[in-house]
């Protein structure tokens, strides 16, 4: 078993967990709670530019983990594919502009397209802009979802999936993340989570409620549910992973409380269960 985790030196929160936050708050608001690592979504980059997100991410002297998300490659109509091609260009270079060493590809489907192709084409969408990631010294780092998400969300459902699609590239800049809440459930997961090992780049933390009231929106903080998290944490890092653990929260109910005071749960709940 997993020892508990005693300090906060690996902990990162994403910027999407304190969503009612900007930038500027969840920066302030991370460091008074003892937070180190960040990872920055997008919408919170938009109102103030790569260059202003930069200097503040750069003067603060956390460690910048990742950059939430690309992906959502497949598309009915080659105009659409392109332009979901042409947003992941732009998500690298804010990558680069932030100083993230990765993006998290969602990476995504379409109601009614067999999974088979859409994860052809997210595998052509990757091959577009890998030469352009590894031109900014960005790495991709594909995220299987739940098999709920399967419809609009995400072709790719298992980690096997994603270590088969990462694979295929023999590429250095392509790897995969492990979120609990998506593959907590499935019984290969210690064989591919070792099989992840030379190309597992990021490790996501949250918990499963019981019952889940919303599909998207009801994530819990770390011992509130049922995913064994100090199992999966254990065969993590037993790949030799030693990155942050990053917390990504998406709930409509903790998104209105006091986000100092959710943060602060969050951090004690990280020590406890984690």
């Amino acid at each position: 078993m997993t020892k508990a985790i005693q300090d906060l030196s690996r902990l990162c929160v994403h910027t999407i967990t304190t969503k009612p936050w900007s930038l500027a708050e969840a920066i302030a608001g991370y460091q008074k709670a003892g937070v180190q690592g960040i990872t920055v979504w997008r919408p919170h980059i938009e109102p103030i530019g790569n260059e202003e997100a930069a200097k503040r991410l750069a003067d603060s002297g956390m460690t910048v983990v990742s950059l939430c998300r690309g992906g959502f490659f497949p598309a009915e109509t080659e105009a659409q594919r392109q332009a979901n091609i042409d947003d992941n260009l732009v998500a690298i270079d804010e990558a680069q502009a932030i100083g993230a060493p990765v993006v998290v590809l969602v990476p995504g489907a379409v109601p009614g397209m067999p999974l088979e192709e859409g994860r052809r084409q997210i595998a052509d969408g990757i091959a577009a802009v890998l030469p352009h990631a590894e031109a900014a010294g960005v790495k991709l780092a594909i995220e299987p979802l739940h098999p709920m998400y399967a419809d609009s969300r995400s072709a790719v459902i298992t980690l096997k999936q994603a270590n088969d699609m990462a694979e295929s590239f023999k590429h250095a800049h392509v790897g995969v993340t492990v979120d609990v809440y998506h593959v907590w459930w499935d019984p290969e997961l210690e064989t591919e989570i070792r099989r992840a090992a030379p190309h597992l780049l990021t490790f996501h933390i949250c918990d499963w409620r019981t019952p889940t009231q919303d599909l998207v929106t009801d994530r819990g903080i770390m011992g509130e549910g049922c995913i064994p998290l100090r199992q999966i944490r254990g065969w993590v890092e037993d790949t030799g992973f030693d990155g942050f653990h990053e917390v990504e929260i998406f709930s409509e109910e903790y998104w209105s409380v006091d986000q100092q005071e959710f943060l602060n749960r969050i951090t004690k709940a990280y020590v406890q269960h984690a």
